[in-house]
């Protein structure tokens, strides 16, 4: 039927163009988007090399992976903040955005001494977002392209929630482990206290709510922990105060994160 034959000649030309061409006009296009995942996917290169030493220094891998996750920093805070002024507004602005957050956590780590724990929030980040852009990727080839990265995309993808959680809760339990390596000669005395305020800034966060999150469920753990009438009542009471320690060193909410 001629009506039928129009239809789908105009389907046709409504779809978009699929293969290696498209895929080179897509980069064109869209440069710092391509960079940015190709700096996520060196963070988690790299952090495998740290693993696995395939490329040589493990320590060398160790720390590109905190300078790519930098990178990655750098390039999204100019794709949310592409004029930069010395001013005050503009200072208050770049430091609400999560990427400032972590190129902030990358400069505090580069002079710590490696360790694993350290690479794991900001890899959870790069498999993350890396996997989201790479669905688009292999959508710009064609719809058939790289079944089993789909596969993956989809895992990541469904697993996001738990990801961010798992994120959140090793920056929180960071705070304490950096104390520590300022004990065993791992860290600068000053680490603690810097990666303080990188927390302050996450947990006030107006785009991801998970630190904010982990620290309430931490918080109602540790009263369920201290009410519990098995629990020695010194323990209660040390419970108690650290509760209400950690409660002061939060910072005040901006209305914005809180709804």
């Amino acid at each position: 039927m001629p009506g039928a034959t129009n239809g789908t000649d105009q389907n046709e030309q409504q779809q978009p163009p699929r293969g290696t061409e498209a895929l080179l006009a897509h980069i064109s296009q869209h440069k710092i988007d391509v960079a940015l995942w190709a700096t996520r996917v060196l963070t988690i290169v790299f952090a495998f090399g740290y693993l696995i030493p395939i490329f040589g220094n493990v320590q060398s891998s160790y720390y590109k992976v905190l300078v790519a996750n930098a990178a990655t920093s750098a390039l999204r805070l100019h794709q949310r903040l592409p004029r930069v002024s010395l001013t005050r507004e503009f200072l208050s602005h770049l430091l609400v955005e999560d990427s400032c957050h972590y190129l902030f956590y990358s400069l505090i780590f580069l002079y710590v001494s490696p360790v694993i724990l350290i690479l794991l929030p900001v890899v959870l980040f790069a498999v993350l977002h890396s996997a989201s852009y790479s669905l688009t990727l292999l959508d710009t080839l064609g719809q058939n392209s790289w079944w089993g990265a789909r596969l993956l995309i989809s895992i990541v993808e469904f697993q996001t929630r738990n990801i961010l959680r798992l994120a959140a809760f090793t920056e929180v339990f960071l705070m304490p482990f950096t104390i520590v390596l300022v004990l065993l000669g791992k860290g600068g005395l000053m680490t603690p206290l810097i990666y303080y305020h990188f927390l302050t800034l996450r947990y006030s966060s107006r785009r991801n709510p998970y630190t904010r999150n982990i620290f309430y469920e931490c918080r109602l753990a540790a009263e369920m922990l201290a009410n519990n009438p098995s629990m020695p009542a010194i323990v209660s009471k040390i419970i108690r105060a650290g509760i209400s320690f950690v409660s002061r060193l939060a910072p005040p909410m901006p209305q914005t994160a809180q709804q």
